[in-house]
């Protein structure tokens, strides 16, 4: 392992970015202001953004970024004193240092790194919407369904639970009269008519949106253990932030379930982090490439909440840094709360490129000595425009700047590297095995079989009498409310059981206690900006 002591060019409360005319230095009491990293294909985004990301965890400060091509995962690798970045660091006045980052790599489909899993519920109506390219019908009615779960302690929590509540909430068009059989499903069916008509033909079309989404691997999305947030924000025993690494080549090309997926993490945040006002250094910082996907064909109620949160989610010790090409792939009123900035070149080659530059350009604060427009084409490999928040929180004045060199490796890591990591991960064994919790899907099963128990009878085996005291004990079965502290403690111990519990064992064990317990606090739900549960 390289020396894990900070560079002599960092500072205890200021990351060095590069320097031009004058040395720009990222202020971590003002990383929390968010940011933004522009730029064309191949000007040297990926390396500021591994420049900023070491400074961060050299500062304490855990770091989440998503990889789309694999080369930010050298991070995890001591550098190479090769010519061109020892050149780069002299001209810097710097004595360049190898170094590497205690690095954890995460993967929606569990093929590089982690699996990362989040239950139908938690996700919840908006962002699954959004996921599957809902109308504003289709929406409405997968809201519908969605209260209808809540009300009836249905927990969804994989695919599988969603499409039998669907079905579920589908009015029946059987034979009528007294020789007709009895519906199990009726109540459910006629709570779901409560709310407005959901018709066959609606549910239908979503049924099909989620085969789509089935054929893409996202399911692979849906399920227990879930995500729990606190695992990104760690730092190592060196007192170092660790870098959790998305890796995301193939879930980008599922754009719509990618940029759900971003929208999900953050809105996840939002809701766990309590508030903490301006702290000396973040708790986190996520950098998210390809942010135009988050804004494209993004509904005017969801822009408003993706506008929301961004506002308010830096008072809980998180700075959110966006990666684009243009400034102009950001809406204005997310735009302007991004105060950190990082602009690479970009080509003017035809009148709507050059009216783009012009464009980015504006969103700076002007410098007497630099024509913006004209600096922003000229910009070569490795250089930026770069304008960083100030003491009294206004931008600076933009500089051209050359970027310093990473100290960790440029470029991906083979495959045996990444296999060594994952096996030596702080998380390993805790999501690598899914657990099939009871949920709505058997649930419904149930009572479809006429095998269901009541609300109020004590559920099957020891295990289901035992969560059933607990739930009475915390509280966890009151009616729909806000969670109390105690509830939210019983949701965790429930979801801390299942998360070291392997094998078939775990599964087994998962179907009683996740179940029980998660239809018992399932009745208490609250959403929260985005959707998200509000376990707070």
């Amino acid at each position: 392992m390289a020396p894990s002591g900070k560079s002599l060019a960092d500072t205890d409360d200021k990351i060095f970015v590069g320097a031009g005319e004058q040395p720009a230095w990222l202020t971590l009491a003002l990383a929390n202001r968010h940011g933004l990293v522009t730029g064309a294909t191949g000007t040297g985004k990926t390396v500021s953004l591994q420049v900023m990301a070491e400074g961060f965890a050299r500062a304490g400060v855990p770091v989440f970024a998503s990889d789309i091509k694999g080369d930010l995962s050298g991070i995890s690798q001591t550098g190479e004193a090769k010519d061109f970045i020892v050149k780069r660091a002299n001209e810097l006045g710097l004595a360049y240092q190898p170094d590497q980052f205690s690095t954890v790599f995460w993967d929606v489909f569990g093929e590089q790194g982690h699996p990362v899993r989040a239950t139908v519920t938690e996700m919840g109506p908006l962002l699954l919407a959004r996921m599957l390219d809902l109308n504003d019908v289709q929406e409405g009615v997968l809201n519908v369904a969605f209260r209808v779960a809540d009300e009836n302690g249905l927990t969804l929590i994989d695919m599988k639970d969603l499409r039998a509540l669907l079905d579920a909430i589908i009015p029946e068009v059987g034979k009528k009269g007294a020789d007709a059989a009895e519906d199990p499903l009726a109540p459910i069916r006629k709570s779901a008519q409560s709310f407005g008509n959901v018709t066959r033909a609606t549910v239908g079309t979503i049924q099909r949106q989620l085969l789509v989404l089935e054929n893409q691997g996202g399911t692979k999305f849906f399920g227990e253990p879930a995500l729990a947030l606190k695992d990104f924000m760690k730092t190592d025993r060196d007192g170092r932030g660790m870098i959790n690494i998305l890796v995301a080549d193939r879930l980008l090309q599922n754009p719509r379930l990618y940029a759900t997926f971003l929208l999900w993490m953050l809105s996840e945040l939002f809701e766990e982090l309590p508030e903490v006002g301006d702290l000396a250094k973040p708790k986190l910082v996520f950098f998210f490439d390809e942010a135009h996907l988050l804004f494209n064909d993004a509904p005017k109620a969801l822009m408003d909440k993706i506008e929301q949160v961004v506002r308010l989610i830096r008072s809980k010790g998180v700075g959110v840094y966006f990666v684009t090409q243009n400034p102009l792939d950001v809406p204005d009123r997310v735009l302007g709360q991004l105060g950190n900035r990082v602009q690479h070149a970009l080509r003017a080659f035809t009148p709507r490129d050059q009216k783009a530059v012009a464009a980015a350009a504006d969103t700076f604060r002007p410098n007497p000595k630099l024509d913006t427009a004209k600096v922003i084409t000229e910009l070569g490999k490795g250089e930026a425009l770069v304008s960083f928040l100030e003491g009294n929180g206004t931008p600076s004045m933009v500089e051209r700047v050359l970027i310093r060199p990473p100290s960790a490796r440029i470029g991906p890591v083979t495959p045996e590297e990444r296999k060594a990591i994952i096996a030596t991960s702080p998380v390993k064994g805790k999501y690598d095995t899914e657990i099939d919790a009871e949920s709505a899907y058997e649930l419904l099963q149930k009572r479809i079989a006429g095998t269901a128990v009541t609300a109020d009878a004590p559920s099957g085996g020891v295990l289901g009498r035992i969560s059933d005291i607990a739930a009475t004990i915390f509280g966890t079965n009151v009616k729909r409310g806000r969670l109390s502290t105690t509830q939210v403690i019983a949701r965790n111990v429930a979801r801390s059981v299942s998360d070291k519990v392997v094998g078939g064992i775990a599964a087994d064990l998962g179907k009683q206690v996740g179940g029980s317990l998660g239809s018992s606090i399932g009745r208490s739900l609250v959403r929260g900006a985005l959707g998200g549960l509000l376990r707070r």
